[in-house]
């Protein structure tokens, strides 16, 4: 049947002179786009929803293991004392915007529309993947560029991770709406260990090639968003609430700064957290916050609804993905140096090579994630969140445990095994709170809903590393200056020399090995150490063997306060899941109502946590 005939040809008058389509195909076009989505909408925001939270947080922890490749690439060492600013800010500039924004573009995506925000997202990212790999300078102003830009492809991928589950939401009926959320959830939290991975693999192709391969991505994802999403909500205009935007704004920002600097050495001290600056910004952050808090009582329309956490679903999901994504990101970094500075050097691998088989080998983790995320999102969609999140986060804290009862050198099966188990745990929490907690907010609410929702998860990745990083670097300042001492004088080692090494902040040391880096060789670099030494004396120091062995009981008596503090993190959100109450969605609120208020959502409350439990 022609086209004619088939009724979607042109009729008359749809052609203009020259063939050109006239305004009345172009308004045509217009109207099919504001059709409703047909059945299988759902399952095209799934698809694409998935594709750009994974590559927004893929590029969160990309660089993390590229670091060592992008700034030999811009002729930079990142362990130089000046340089390690730049070092800190290429981990944590992405992690910062992303914790500071996402109820801000959440909001937005309330009051203009979800798509119409994530769609802008695919292309602020992709334009920041291009420039990020065209860098044009080297040396500081080479890092300083690529800072910059990650910063806007934060501000990009904060729009896509603020709005894609409240947009998923939308699209899913009730009893769909935990596996779909549980698919994207997980999809994100394994995008930041497959970024370890596709870094490492990259990195050893160039360092632009990290870069490089979000660009088609993020450049198709452009495309097929604006062109397969549908608006399935009706936004409500409201006034933007510049005073509370802000007060968040800044005072997360310094707050969150002010942590980073905070692992820093500051005079004798291992760490910073005596730094006038520092404690001017924990504490000028924190009075800001409270400010922010104070307004968003006296707004009319606040950008923080914090009338919703008298949902107790939704305060007590938010408070257990807090503790848990801090204790997530602790144990991502902290695996790292393990695997890199001790396990991997002291079974034969090179330290050039450590970042990309620290990637290989924590694949346990990920495939854990894969594996319990989606399932556990299916099943709490029939049987309830609470058993499911609490239970996971149970498994959680017993994998932590298992984790202290290792030795430094351990057995790689057992090491794996614990490894699946924790991914495990992740994934049966993370899927049914993400699905309880959007599930409890009225639906005009729930783009700030996921925008607060992702705050609290980023906020606590980026806690971790003041946290664990704080610990860790206590840990070994206690007594890694007197085994580094003493092991190099035992090879040979000048006792000014020796001490110098020793003197120097763990931080350093730290840092070097995540970086796969011979920390003995940055160690005894400047002054021609190394030189005056016998061959025999150089290979020893600069062999496999000397620094993990070295290192590895300070590092084990620092490795057991992280694991025993997040532990203890994995049981208190486990008791904060548990107290969620039972569930039952919302009623639908329709904008025409305006927003709910305290009462209206403390109502709401009530009525679930009386309802049957789920």
């Amino acid at each position: 049947m022609s086209a004619g005939a088939s009724g979607t040809g042109d009729r008359p008058g749809d052609r203009a002179v020259g063939g050109r389509p006239s305004a009345v195909r172009t308004a045509r076009t217009t109207r099919r786009r504001e059709l409703p989505p047909g059945p299988g909408y759902k399952w095209v925001a799934l698809s694409n929803t998935t594709l750009g939270v994974l590559i927004a947080t893929m590029d969160a922890s990309i660089v993390i293991i590229s670091l060592p490749a992008i700034f030999r690439g811009i002729g930079l060492d990142p362990l130089a004392p000046g340089n390690i600013g730049y070092l800190l800010w290429m981990i944590l500039g992405y992690l910062l915007v992303s914790a500071v924004l996402v109820v801000v573009l959440g909001r937005l995506g309330d009051m203009y529309g979800r798509v119409k925000i994530y769609n802008l997202g695919f292309l602020v990212f992709a334009c920041a993947s291009i420039a990020l790999s065209l860098d044009p300078f080297r040396a500081g102003a080479g890092a300083l560029w690529l800072i910059l830009w990650r910063i806007v492809q934060a501000f990009g991928g904060s729009m896509l991770t603020a709005n894609s589950a409240a947009i998923l939401t939308d699209a899913f009926p009730t009893r769909q709406r935990g596996m779909a959320l549980g698919i994207n959830q997980i999809t994100a939290l394994a995008g930041q260990f497959l970024g370890l991975l596709a870094g490492g693999l990259l990195a050893a192709v160039d360092w632009r090639a990290v870069f490089w391969v979000s660009v088609p991505v993020s450049a198709a994802g452009t495309i097929w968003s604006y062109l397969s999403l549908r608006e399935t909500a009706a936004g409500r205009r409201a006034r933007i609430d510049w005073l509370g935007n802000i007060t968040f704004a800044a005072g997360a920002g310094i707050l969150l700064a002010g942590i980073t600097y905070g692992i820093q050495p500051y005079g004798s001290s291992a760490t910073g957290w005596a730094n006038p600056w520092v404690l001017t910004g924990l504490l000028g952050g924190a009075a800001l916050l409270l400010l922010f808090c104070y307004a968003e009582t006296r707004v009319p329309e606040p950008m923080f609804q914090l009338a919703l956490f008298k949902v107790r679903a939704f305060a007590a999901g938010n408070l257990a993905a807090l503790l848990t994504a801090i204790a997530r990101g602790g144990l991502q970094f902290m695996l790292i140096i393990w695997l890199q500075g001790i396990w991997l050097p002291l079974h034969g691998y090179a330290f050039e090579d450590t970042p990309l088989w620290a990637g290989i080998f924590m694949l346990p983790l990920t495939l854990g994630f894969l594996i319990a995320g989606p399932l556990s999102g299916y099943l709490s969609d029939r049987f309830g969140a609470r058993v499911f999140s609490t239970a996971g986060l149970v498994v959680v804290a017993a994998s932590f445990l298992g984790l202290l009862t290792l030795p430094v050198d351990f057995d790689y099966g057992v090491f794996a095994a614990l490894l699946l188990l924790n991914g495990l745990g992740q994934g049966m929490f993370s899927s049914p709170n993400t699905s309880s907690v959007m599930g409890s907010v009225p639906p005009e609410y729930r783009g700030v809903a996921s925008g607060m929702r992702s705050t609290f998860q980023n906020s606590g990745t980026a806690l971790s590393i003041g946290v664990f990083f704080s610990l860790m670097v206590s840990g070994l300042a206690s007594s890694l200056p007197a085994s580094l001492r003493a092991g190099l004088t035992a090879h040979g080692v000048p006792a000014g020399a020796a001490g110098h090494a020793a003197s120097l902040p763990p931080v350093s040391t730290l840092f070097a090995t995540f970086l796969g880096n011979n920390p003995v060789e940055h160690l005894l670099a400047s002054g021609g150490t190394l030189s005056h030494l016998s061959a025999a004396q150089q290979a020893s120091l600069t062999g496999h063997g000397f620094f993990p062995r070295l290192v590895s009981g300070p590092f084990h008596h620092g490795l057991t306060i992280v694991f025993g503090v997040a532990a203890a993190m994995a049981l208190v959100s486990a008791a904060a899941s548990a107290l969620r109450g039972g569930h039952t969605p919302t009623p639908e609120h329709t904008p025409q109502d305006g927003p709910p208020t305290a009462g209206v959502l403390a109502e709401e409350a009530h009525g679930r946590h009386n309802a049957p439990s789920s």
